[in-house]
């Protein structure tokens, strides 16, 4: 079916114009189309109309199960993390040997310390339950002593595990019925067409692209999903024939081939991004300078086998110290790719993005809630800290996303961090590294427009306010979203 949208503004300052949608794709954009028998016409009454929304870093499956998590977020102590796991544990304690889990913790501006012995002096009377509490980067988990006892860490010092410690963890306690999984993840699609995306890059581990063939096959067909793929299923690939950017048969075009990903290092909440300088506190510690889990020796073969094969790397990297030898390895294979998060970088990095053809994929909102673990941990180098400005100064192309369920999968989220550098009526941080919202809108989009050209794929987000105004971006009202010229969501 045609659908004519009348009266859509589609840029800062533009009169009204009609759009028609036929196809799939954006046929017309005139300032008045006369509507034909049988077509869907919707008055937008000066609504505006914008590319649909992408996130360019989700792992979607975690999303999902946060979702369905004890949410440990608004803790602000060890202490009371514990007694938000004791309510759960005394009003809805887990079904038969499953663990409770939570997630959402960080831990790293806390005046007292996690260790397992407090969670098991907060709910003694079910001391036998495991409790796996999940930290909010991902990089961490926290176990009571049942739990330690379960996973084979009953020596454990704290019960704090870090990095690739505690990976066999995450598995076991992500391990769902398929049915279970996809009935959730349904709904946390629909959840995000609400919020105007349209496409997410999806870099859950080792490899969902199995999943989510089987999911849009199934009916949940409200996103298009680029699947990433890790080190351990990467020959998989390979033999398969799939390439980055290639549709895969079967799935009306909605699943691709997504980008080769590799963690190089660990994360600032953890104290485990790789830097030069050590971190304060951390100067006896075995890992003072973070964590380098993939040195270049390994990294520049995996790189040149994917990139060979026709995948994109994409290269997780926090530390300022990661992301140079990030670029290194990228100059040295001669790949064109992506370097996830970009968090803390040397001045004389900056121009290397553009120059070796890497993109930053950035995730605004980690600014937001690492301001101040930054400024302690990072203290004298925040003025190169989530640097956004300065890469776009520099020539970068910058792609922006959320690392969902480490920040909301909500781009207008995304884009107000990236504009705003503020949340919660605090001063801006470093405000010379905001970007401007048509750059935010484009950076959150799959083309990098922030506006519809005639041919363009119909993947739609309506909103009710200008969203070029940048007032109120994080709560900015959705009316309608629209993939491929079908509505996924309407609020009337």
């Amino acid at each position: 079916m045609n659908t004519l949208l009348r009266s859509a503004r589609l840029g800062r300052n533009a009169a009204p114009y009609d759009v028609l949608v036929a196809a799939g794709r954006v046929a017309r954009v005139r300032e008045s189309i006369t509507a034909e028998p049988g077509w869907e016409v919707v008055d937008l009454d000066g609504r505006f109309v914008l590319p649909g929304l992408w996130d360019h870093h989700v792992h979607f499956d975690q999303w999902t199960l946060a979702r369905e998590r004890v949410d440990l977020s608004g803790a602000e102590s060890a202490a009371a993390t514990a007694r938000l796991v004791a309510e759960r544990l005394r009003t809805r304690p887990p079904e038969g040997e499953l663990p409770l889990v939570g997630y959402g913790f960080r831990d790293a501006m806390w005046a007292d310390r996690p260790h397992r012995d407090l969670l098991d002096a907060a709910a003694p009377d079910v001391a036998h339950v495991p409790v796996v509490l999940i930290s909010g980067d991902l990089h961490s988990c926290w176990l009571n002593s049942a739990a330690a006892r379960r996973y084979g860490w009953a020596d454990h010092a704290s019960g704090v595990l870090r990095e690739s410690e505690w990976q066999p963890i995450l598995a076991d306690v992500n391990r769902l019925p398929p049915e279970v999984l996809d009935a959730w993840a349904a709904k946390s699609a629909a959840a995000a067409a609400a919020r105007g995306v349209v496409g997410l890059v999806e870099l859950e581990a080792p490899w969902p692209l199995d999943a989510w063939i089987r999911r849009v096959r199934g009916g949940n067909r409200a996103l298009r999903v680029a699947c990433g793929v890790w080190p351990s299923h990467l020959e998989e690939a390979i033999e398969r024939g799939l390439r980055s950017g290639e549709t895969i048969p079967g799935t009306d075009g909605l699943v691709e081939m997504g980008p080769f990903k590799v963690i190089t290092d660990g994360s600032l909440n953890t104290r485990t991004a790789y830097c030069h300088d050590p971190y304060p506190g951390l100067e006896g510690d075995a890992h003072p300078h973070g964590m380098l889990l993939v040195p270049p020796e390994e990294l520049v073969p995996l790189m040149e086998r994917a990139w060979g094969a026709g995948l994109r790397p994409a290269v997780h990297a926090i530390g300022d110290r990661a992301n140079s030898l990030a670029l290194d390895a990228f100059e040295r294979v001669g790949a064109r790719g992506t370097i996830e998060h970009a968090q803390l970088l040397d001045e004389a990095d900056l121009g290397r993005f553009a120059a070796l053809g890497v993109v930053a994929s950035v995730q605004p909102e980690h600014a937001m809630d690492d301001r101040d673990v930054a400024d302690h941990h990072w203290a004298g180098r925040t003025g190169r800290a989530f640097a956004f400005g300065a890469l776009l100064t520099a020539g970068a192309r910058l792609v922006l996303g959320s690392d969902a369920p480490v920040a909301p999968l909500d781009p207008w989220i995304t884009i107000a961090a990236a504009v705003d550098r503020s949340r919660d009526g605090r001063e801006p941080w470093h405000p010379e590294h905001a970007i401007p919202v048509a750059e935010a809108i484009a950076a959150s989009t799959r083309n990098g427009r922030a506006n519809l050209a005639e041919g363009d794929e119909a993947d739609l987000v309506v909103t009710d306010d200008n969203p070029y105004e940048g007032r109120a971006l994080r709560s900015m009202p959705v009316s309608a979203t629209m993939l491929a010229g079908r509505w996924t969501w309407r609020k009337d």
